[in-house]
């Protein structure tokens, strides 16, 4: 009888029952920790801290930092309200990250490019999403009516300073003349007799 009653009362007898810890509250306290730990990692500036006071070089941090992803399911992820954090608790998993983000430097720069990033992720998504309209043809503009050009006014001779023309002048030329007129018709073949008998003339008197 004493010893079926010290088997009782130790607790590492494989015929006593373990003690399985149960939330008191159904797990929702643990689920909101973990759920802002796991959201304050989308700040660089809390994962410079983490770095600066050696959590990392702790292995059950590193080990609870792997524990976290099951936050990337489908059916905890609609929780998550700034999903930045997804992707630094997926660098996190690396060493050289962690290392990395202990100098002030490289937190800026993670800094930095969130900032670039929701700044721009918006027209890089809709970019993509949108359709793209078509180019409109281009249209030479139309050429701008010009004034109709006046013809300019004759110049009277008083503008140029000359003397006013006399009065007609008939044209030395024979034209249109009307018969009887008095410049006489030149034969060409009485002229040539006429100096034929001059030179006669004057072959006999000199």
């Amino acid at each position: 009888m004493a010893s079926s009653k010290e088997t009782d009362n130790n607790p590492d007898t494989p015929s006593s029952p373990k003690k399985i810890y149960k939330d008191p509250d159904d797990g929702r306290q643990r689920f909101l920790l973990e759920l802002e730990f796991v959201q304050c990692l989308a700040n660089p500036t809390y994962i410079h801290y983490l770095a600066q006071n050696r959590y990392f070089e702790d292995e059950a941090f590193i080990g609870y930092l792997k524990y976290l992803q099951y936050w990337q399911r489908p059916e905890y992820v609609k929780f998550i309200m700034y999903p930045h954090c997804l992707y630094f608790l997926e660098l996190l998993q690396n060493a050289n990250f962690r290392n990395a983000m202990a100098h002030p430097g490289n937190k800026e720069l993670a800094h930095r490019q969130q900032f670039f990033f929701w700044k721009n992720y918006r027209n890089n998504r809709l970019k993509h999403i949108l359709p793209r309209p078509l180019p409109e043809p281009v249209t030479a503009p139309p050429a701008p009516a010009q004034p109709p050009v006046q013809p300019a006014p004759p110049v009277s001779a008083a503008t140029l300073g000359m003397p006013a023309a006399p009065g007609a002048v008939p044209s030395p030329m024979p034209y249109g003349m009307p018969p009887g007129s008095a410049f006489g018709k030149i034969d060409i073949r009485s002229s040539g007799s006429d100096r034929r008998k001059r030179k006669y003339v004057t072959d006999l008197f000199f």
